[in-house]
């Protein structure tokens, strides 16, 4: 008697994602392909240099962008990490802009919402940076995935 074979277990990715506002926010937790010493501080170089942004425009998009498109080649790792960061960072850039419309729209009053924006973006940057040095895989939430 033949008995079919079990299905492959599947990640937290493969399941539906919740509707609403809480599945947006919540971040994925697919794990990166396993990287090296060498990858690992090139990862961390990545998400750290997006704080370039604080003092350059738009550098903390071109920063890690420059470093993801020399080293997406030698890692599989490296490709995945520089895909994360730059995906946040463009989402970033998306939320900010959206602050910039309300702000002109609420003839200033909603620039108030810049604030949370800035500290939740250098937040999130320090998680990444962290879990990055430890070994640890990290997704940004609230991340819109243009580059799969």
């Amino acid at each position: 008697m033949n008995t079919p074979d079990p299905l492959p277990p599947q990640l937290p990715d493969d399941q539906p994602t919740p509707s609403g506002v809480s599945g947006f926010f919540k971040s994925p937790t697919t794990p990166y392909p396993a990287g090296n010493e060498a990858d690992k501080s090139w990862a961390i170089a990545m998400h750290a240099s997006t704080l370039i942004g604080l003092l350059v425009p738009f550098g903390n998009l071109l920063a890690p962008f420059v470093i993801w498109l020399m080293k997406r080649p030698e890692s599989p790792y490296l490709d995945e990490v520089g895909k994360e960061v730059v995906n946040y960072q463009i989402s970033f850039i998306i939320y900010s802009l959206l602050c910039v419309v309300i702000a002109v729209i609420t003839c200033g009053f909603g620039a108030i919402l810049g604030i949370p924006l800035v500290l939740a973006w250098i937040i999130f940057i320090i998680i990444a940076t962290i879990k990055t040095s430890n070994g640890e895989p990290y997704r940004y939430p609230a991340t819109f995935r243009f580059i799969k």
